[in-house]
């Protein structure tokens, strides 16, 4: 910047030849600096209030929305500080076949204390106890007073439960959010679902994992952040279980049973539309395990899958079908029935000490259910024949069903396999599978031959599966099981419309000593409709039933599973979508319907 001069030369030289006083020019030239210096300042200043102006507009702005947001967000209880990894408390909800709700999450509130901030303990835990009456008041005094910060006091509560807890109006008393697992049908599909529980918790959030069923078997596609919390669609039909529930809860009681199990299977794809275990539990308040006596007691219990029985005479169509296949026998081959067998020391009979021989055609084999006609077929056989056909039926290994239990469900299989086994086998002794197998095994017979992997997830199509036996002798075998039904053991299973075939099952139950008793059996009807094209199987067993009507108690399938099982398929076909195939009589007769 040039600095001008207060007393420049050339002008005072000047002033001076003029007569000029040479002041006037020095004060002139200092009013203008100290002008050129005062607006130099003023335009700083000004510079210096624009800014501070936009600093304090944007202060108070920034405050404004704050008070703004705190204005409009939801009101919370102050929360611990606490370190660690997130907790993620997100699961999927599931839903049956048809998107119906199985399982979902619902917002609620835990309570938990901290004890310093506590004003009257003793009236707060007094008055806790009267909101809750499992909690003692003097314990929780004791608890609230022994200088701990912090303790749970409940880890759901119901909104009413919150009010009261809130009425009480202690600074000690504080809620935390989180999610709780609802199972809004109850008991229906107990044993499918199984329940959930926390797992690592906080006072903002806890972690619902799975305790057992499909919730824990499938955890973590049910907790993957990745699925974006897509619904995970189960194979069951929440209105076909329902109907199988309600008819098998009343047969186990008119049957004197002390439990029951019914598997509702599709024969193509696997798909499991109902599994029902009796007794049941309610998952959302689910009880604690029997810790003494028979697990089998317990409602937690799985009879369809955990309950592995000898499944007696159901099994005799499977010797028949393998040596069909073999082609050792057609439907109208004879067998040797006469009764009793005697293999070294062993006696074989017919129930009742019936005598079915000396000849039985393979039909009638299993019309009739002759021990010793299957007997004769299986040692026709051979046992590594037999062997390997139960397992290509799924037989010797645990399902793989999409239960956390099925993994520890395996079959009893004899370490050694003599003939006699090969023998007792063929009429379901000797080893003990699972309904859930017989289901398994029974829908490879019904859609012609091919293996069945049994499933509780929706699928879109049959999977490609592996043929274990011809096509003639899968159909040969369902016309023999229609045959059992209209003119053998199961005659109480005929549903008119739906053409059922099925084999009964009389086993009685192994003593924990050894032995069998006389007076407890499982029993079972493996059963699939329509004879004529199946789609459908159903299984179900009856665990010491005992039916009472008569003047003696029948404790056979034909009497107990049977007539369960038969209206439990009248219940259930027209919900499946099948139509009754109605036989038209004489033109000039007439055909009563049942409106």
């Amino acid at each position: 910047m040039t600095r001008t001069p207060l007393r420049p030369l050339a002008r005072i030289l000047s002033a001076r030849a003029a007569g000029e006083n040479p002041d006037v020019i020095e004060r002139e030239n200092l009013a203008q600096r100290h002008e050129a210096m005062r607006t130099r300042t003023r335009g700083r200043a000004e510079g210096r209030l624009l800014i501070l102006g936009f600093a304090f507009l944007a202060a108070f702005g920034l405050i404004g929305m704050r008070m703004g947001a705190l204005a409009t967000a939801t009101a919370a209880e102050p929360q611990l500080a606490s370190s660690g990894t997130e907790i993620l408390a997100q699961r999927a909800d599931i839903t049956d076949r048809n998107g119906r709700i199985l399982a979902t999450n619902l917002m609620t509130n835990s309570l938990y204390v901290q004890p310093k901030d506590m004003v009257d303990p003793a009236r707060v835990a007094a008055e806790l106890a009267q909101i809750f009456p499992d909690l003692d008041a003097a314990a929780l005094e004791r608890r609230f007073t022994d200088g701990r910060s912090f303790m749970w006091v409940r880890k759901v509560l119901s909104p009413e439960q919150q009010q009261q807890v809130h009425e009480i109006g202690d600074p000690g008393l504080l809620f935390g959010p989180r999610e709780m697992r609802l199972y809004p049908n109850g008991r229906l599909a107990a044993h499918v679902l199984g329940g959930a529980s926390f797992g690592a918790e906080g006072v903002d959030s806890a972690e619902v994992i799975g305790t057992a069923g499909v919730e824990k078997a499938l955890d973590a596609r049910l907790r993957d952040p990745a699925q974006a919390g897509a619904p995970l669609a189960l194979s069951i039909d929440l209105t076909v279980q329902a109907a199988t529930q309600e008819v098998l809860e009343a047969g186990m009681k008119m049957m004197n049973a002390k439990g029951a199990a019914a598997i509702l299977m599709d024969v193509h794809t696997g798909e499991v539309l109902s599994m029902v275990s009796l007794p049941d539990f309610d998952p959302n308040d689910r009880p604690q395990p029997l810790l003494t006596g028979d697990p089998g007691d317990s409602p937690l219990f799985n009879r369809a899958v955990q309950g592995v029985y000898e499944l007696g005479s159901t099994f005799k169509i499977f010797a028949v079908a393998q040596a069909m296949d073999l082609g050792l026998v057609n439907p109208e081959t004879m067998v040797d029935a006469k009764a009793p067998m005697y293999w070294g020391k062993f006696k074989i009979n017919e129930f009742e000490g019936h005598n079915y021989g000396p000849l039985l055609s393979v039909t009638e084999v299993i019309v009739k259910s002759s021990n010793v006609g299957a007997a004769h077929i299986a040692m026709q056989i051979g046992g590594l024949r037999q062997q390997a056909f139960f397992k290509s039926l799924g037989l010797f290994d645990a399902t793989p069903v999409e239960l956390v239990e099925a993994p520890g469900a395996k079959p009893l299989i004899p370490s050694k396999w003599p003939e006699i086994v090969t023998i007792t086998t063929a009429y379901g002794h000797g080893m003990s599978d699972s309904p859930m197998h017989l289901a398994a095994a029974y829908a490879a017979i019904a859609n012609g031959g091919l293996a069945v992997k049994p499933t509780l997830l929706r699928r879109d199509a049959p999977l490609q599966a592996e043929r274990i036996m011809s096509e003639t002798a899968a159909r040969a075998a369902v016309s023999m099981l229609r045959q059992v039904v209209t003119r053998g053991t199961a005659s109480l299973g005929d549903v008119p419309g739906y053409a059922v075939g099925g084999k009964t099952g009389t086993a009685d139950k192994p003593k924990p000593t050894g032995g069998y008793y006389k007076d407890k059996v499982v029993n079972t009807f493996a059963s699939m409709f329509p004879t004529n094209d199946p789609k459908y199987v159903l299984i179900v067993t009856l665990d010491e039933p005992v039916e009472t009507s008569g003047p003696k108690p029948r404790r056979t399938a034909g009497w107990t599973a049977v007539p369960v099982a038969a209206e439990i398929i009248r219940r259930t076909a027209p919900l499946l979508g099948l139509r009754p195939e109605i036989e038209l009589g004489a033109p000039d007769g007439l055909v009563a319907v049942n409106n």
